[in-house]
């Protein structure tokens, strides 16, 4: 028969790859698997190609005697609890050579400064530094699974012993993973989706305004920023990073931001009005912000969205001799959009998605990032195949990923595995 058809046998042969790679029992799958990597689990094949302009990562920043750096992780798709960040900030600090914290994180649960009963998720700020150098990063994490979650249990049911005890093992862990990731991007689509923007901007208030010292702990309070001190906008140093849906919220944050900026007073309570923001605004337009899109979903995530209020208009915004230069919201919003081809849910970013669907006072830039993050295997007599949910989820696990974050590329900084792994090509604009 040809190899295009699929034999009974190779039909089987898929079935019992897909239940040891999904699964997760280590105790049917230990001893096969084993055998079956032994050749190759010395010889990493993984691609890492970079596409767009050389980047210094995060660490050049860190040696600044003037302000701080703060980096903000938001979450995508399924349900979070805080600390989910851990892995990856324990592996940042390291590539970073950040060996010691301040004291225990800090723990903030976001309110909307407009209706105050309303939970918005929680912000958790940890300070990492090294006792030698005194460098120093404060990493904040928000969680705003809450949001969803009461949503989401209309599937409960769903996932009860009721219906669950009917299925196949796996197609029941499928489901339950389904039911779970599946709704969020909907959800995020309808009504949530300015109280999931408000803990963005929760968040990044926060973030901005206050350093670690200022932060309370264990509060539960809206922040407004109106404290007097104009050091942390005019030095501080902001990044984020994201994966799958937390790319789209903080994009969509940003623009909102962005948006609320020109008429700030407007949304400020009435005891608050008149008080002058005009410095820190205008400081905003000096910041270049990276952000670090894990599993990048924008081109997916645009379907169903309206355009930003101010797109396809980049070369009136972002050069200083543009007739809106005043007008930008910051210099330069660095994207670089990691993304695994066999993640079957992220995406590159086309050449002309930011000036059709990102908003030109941000002045973006793009720079894509084709990486492996789980390898591709031959198995039970079938070529080429890799595991999509590790695709989707391994991003912040990977140690090209890190230190891509942590020191770039295409400079002397870069670290000497992303140097040796990676392959860098040059955009020039």
């Amino acid at each position: 028969m040809p190899n295009c058809f699929f034999t009974r046998a190779n039909a089987v042969s898929i079935a019992s790859f897909l239940i040891l790679i999904l699964s997760g029992c280590s105790s049917i799958s230990k001893g096969i698997a084993e055998a079956l990597l032994e050749k190759t689990e010395n010889i990493d094949n993984r691609v890492c190609q970079v596409w767009g302009s050389s980047f210094e990562g995060m660490a050049p920043k860190l040696n600044q005697s003037v302000g701080r750096n703060k980096l903000l992780m938001v979450h995508g798709v399924g349900d979070h609890i805080p600390g989910y960040s851990t892995q990856f900030l324990e592996k940042l600090a390291r590539e970073l050579k950040l060996t010691s914290r301040l004291g225990h994180p800090k723990d903030i649960t976001l309110i909307n400064p407009r209706a105050p009963d309303k939970v918005l998720g929680n912000l958790r700020a940890t300070h990492l530094l090294n006792e030698t150098t005194g460098q120093r990063l404060t990493f904040y994490e928000l969680t705003w699974s809450v949001i969803t979650r009461q949503e989401k249990s209309l599937l409960d049911f769903d996932n009860s012993g009721e219906y669950a005890f009917r299925r196949a093992k796996v197609n029941d862990m499928l489901k339950k993973f389904s039911n779970d990731t599946g709704p969020d991007p909907i959800i995020y689509l309808g009504k949530s989706r300015e109280l999931i923007l408000s803990a963005f901007t929760q968040s990044f208030c926060w973030m901005s305004a206050y350093d670690w010292e200022e932060l309370p702990d264990n509060t539960r309070q809206p922040c407004i920023g109106l404290n007097d001190n104009e050091a942390h906008v005019i030095n501080d140093n902001y990044a984020f990073v994201s994966h799958s849906l937390g790319s789209r919220i903080v994009i969509d944050g940003l623009q909102r931001i962005a948006t609320i900026l020109p008429k700030l007073e407007s949304y400020l309570p009435e005891d608050k009005k008149g008080v002058p923001f005009t410095k820190r605004i205008e400081s905003f337009k000096s910041k270049r912000i990276p952000i670090f899109m894990l599993s990048n979903q924008l081109p997916m995530l645009q379907m169903g969205l309206d355009l930003p209020e101010v797109a396809g208009h980049k070369e009136d915004y972002c050069l200083n001799t543009s007739p809106r230069y005043s007008e930008r919201m910051i210099s330069e919003t660095a994207i670089f959009a990691f993304s695994d081809p066999n993640d079957l849910l992220s995406y590159a970013i086309p050449n002309d998605f930011s000036e059709r669907f990102l908003d030109s006072r941000l002045c973006p830039t793009i720079t894509n990032i084709n990486i492996n993050v789980t390898k591709v295997i031959d198995a039970f007599g079938i070529s080429d195949l890799a595991n999509p949910l590790e695709a989707h989820v391994a991003y912040d696990q990977d140690d090209r990923v890190i230190a891509l974050i942590a020191r770039g590329i295409g400079t002397e900084l870069s670290s000497p595995l992303v140097q040796e792994r990676c392959e860098f090509t040059k955009i020039i604009q």
